[in-house]
């Protein structure tokens, strides 16, 4: 394909957002090219993010599993011995048929897909946008190619935040690409930032062996989670053997050629720490630069792209998802978004609905929440009651001998309506869907309590912490 070819949609980037605004779109009957700078679709999600990361917890929590807990369930067997080459190759298998699954998807739909890194041009002639695609290392391009289409959808994602003065390096110092993809077990790994990333990957390789140091500047981690669940994820993950440093900085790191050594400030003056990698974890950045926004005027508030209720940004017929505009960076978020800027464009009024998105940390146990914390309540002066629900006393909590967590339920005190679910627990992440959905719905308490929830079953444990919000529950 040469010249210029014009379509009636314009995706650049093909991750959770692009790739499934790509479909949507496809379905509702537009001509759509998607432009991705990989070789394969999915971005940081699919590639190095969330479906690379879940991988390598599913394997560590089965080695640790069956290296603690088996002869607990009188399962004895000779202990276990890490393949972690196998773990890797499992792991890209996991992502390869993925990403694969999406090429099946883009074909049956009929989009097409440029490998190549994309840059906005402004109008043609006949007011259509233009867009560059220039040539990327992994597949060769036409000298020149440029598309048109009346409507392009931004979708270009995020990066990997570093500490300031420490530069990546990919060996001593890296990213959660690299921390996915070590080829031995560090002896020791120093992570930097009590987040979703770091708590995760920290407890995928604290599980084959690495002893874990987590330094975090905020005084706890997780500071978005309401904090009686953040707290006894803290509790769980230093019972298993993680070391926390919380209200400390890193001031720099020293690198040599087998190890690092890592200075630290907690308040009584510089210390020193040495480990094999520092896996920086600490936030990320919107991809906001060399696509041409500031030639063409798009603005950005804060570092993002600023939108409308449609997703546009100030320029007319460019829109942005996911990543680089105001919410959280999640996956689903990003999904959400690109699905309901699509059906806007076509006339639909479809909405996300921002704060029913569920969030996850996969720890183990798992953390899950939907709606606003108890801190969120307290702060706004929100007149509520609280329900809680521990797992120890939940019969399939006890049979898979699972019980640390609790489910905790926050709802308007006056109208009864659910204002926040907070789980800590085994399966948190397949849990809170249920709570997310009767939020949706504007359900309330007694909606949950009159559902009959079958037996024996973890979900039992949300249905006891909405009959405990009026102190109704049966196994308290």
């Amino acid at each position: 394909m040469s010249g210029t070819t014009t379509f009636d949609l314009i995706i650049i980037g093909a991750g959770p957002g692009g790739y499934v605004a790509a479909i949507r779109a496809a379905q509702l009957g537009m001509k759509v090219v998607v432009i991705e700078k990989r070789a394969t679709p999915g971005g940081v999600c699919l590639n190095e993010g969330c479906i690379p990361s879940k991988a390598l917890l599913d394997s560590s929590e089965l080695f640790a599993l069956a290296r603690d807990k088996f002869s607990l369930h009188g399962i004895n067997i000779d202990a276990p011995r890490l393949e972690l080459d196998v773990m890797m190759r499992r792991k890209d298998d996991v992502v390869k048929k993925l990403t694969d699954g999406i090429d099946y998807l883009f074909k049956k739909n009929g989009i097409v897909r440029f490998n190549g890194f994309a840059l906005l041009k402004g109008r043609d002639s006949a007011g259509l946008h233009q867009v560059q695609v220039k040539q990327s290392s992994e597949e060769p391009l036409p000298a020149s190619v440029t598309l048109t289409a009346p409507m392009v959808i931004v979708a270009t994602g995020s990066e990997a935040t570093g500490l300031p003065g420490i530069p990546f390096d990919g060996r001593s110092v890296v990213s959660a690409r690299e921390a996915l993809a070590f080829d031995t077990v560090p002896e020791h790994l120093i992570v930097a930032g009590g987040g979703f990333i770091g708590l995760e990957l920290g407890s995928v390789w604290l599980r084959l062996g690495t002893q874990v140091t987590v330094i975090e500047m905020l005084p706890q981690i997780l500071p978005n989670m309401d904090r009686q669940a953040a707290d006894a994820i803290y509790r769980s993950l230093r019972k298993q053997g993680i070391q926390f440093k919380l209200g400390t900085r890193i001031t720099g790191v020293h690198q040599n050629a087998l190890n690092a050594t890592v200075l630290f400030d907690s308040g009584t003056g510089i210390e020193e720490i040495d480990c094999d990698k520092v896996l920086v974890a600490v936030g990320r950045r919107p991809l906001t630069a060399g696509f041409g926004f500031e030639e063409l005027g798009v603005k950005l508030d804060k570092g993002k792209v600023a939108v409308d209720a449609d997703y546009q940004t100030s320029v007319s017929g460019i829109y942005a998802i996911g990543d680089l505009v105001p919410g959280p960076m999640l996956a689903h978020k990003a999904s959400e978004e690109g699905v309901a800027c699509v059906e806007r464009m076509m006339g639909q009024h479809s909405v996300v609905e921002y704060e029913y998105i569920p969030g996850v940390v996969y720890t183990w146990p798992e953390g899950a929440s939907v709606g606003q914390t108890e801190e969120q309540l307290k702060e706004s002066g929100t007149e509520y009651r609280t329900g809680r629900f521990n797992f120890a006393a939940l019969g399939r909590a006890r049979c898979m001998d699972e019980t640390e967590g609790f489910v905790k339920i926050l709802a308007n005190a006056e109208t009864d309506r659910i204002l926040g679910v907070h789980i800590v627990g085994p399966r948190a992440s397949d849990l809170i869907a249920e709570a997310a959905t009767v939020m949706s719905f504007c359900g309330t308490v007694r909606d949950i309590a009159l559902m009959c929830h079958a037996h024996p079953t973890l979900s039992e444990a949300i249905r006891e912490a909405a009959l405990d919000v009026h102190k109704e529950a049966i196994h308290v």
